[in-house]
């Protein structure tokens, strides 16, 4: 479920028409050659969150967006506009269903050149199809 998971959020992000217009690229891992700004899927982990019906997963989801930026709040609009998309992720999929998505934590950081590095991470309760 972790991969059908990380594949369905890196479509429905690079789904979007206005987070297209604002990223060069929505990719499953960092981009080799493109300008910022960009979107990865940084990393993810899960555990067992069956129940007595089917079988489950609890999958934990990092994105990070690269920006540049001298300002703290640079790229607020833009990550506001991310947090949207993923909790709207539609929560029955072809293999899946989401029974929650919860944002945990967000991490900036002020890199050298006015780059800008925001780390998201949620958690996604899934129950297989």
């Amino acid at each position: 479920m972790e991969i059908a998971l990380r594949a369905a959020l890196i479509e429905w992000l690079a789904a979007d028409p206005a987070l297209v217009a604002e990223l060069n690229s929505v990719t499953e891992e960092t981009p080799l050659r493109t300008s910022l700004p960009w979107l990865a899927l940084a990393s993810s982990a899960s555990a067992d969150w069956s129940c007595k019906t089917a079988p489950g997963r609890e999958v934990r989801v990092a994105l990070e967006l690269h920006c540049r930026g001298d300002a703290p709040d640079a790229a607020a609009a833009l990550v506001a506009a991310i947090e949207a998309r993923v909790e709207s992720l539609p929560r029955t999929q072809p293999t899946f269903s989401a029974a929650s998505i919860q944002f945990l934590r967000a991490r900036a950081e002020q890199r050298r050149e006015s780059r800008r590095a925001i780390l998201l991470e949620y958690r996604f309760r899934l129950l297989a199809a």
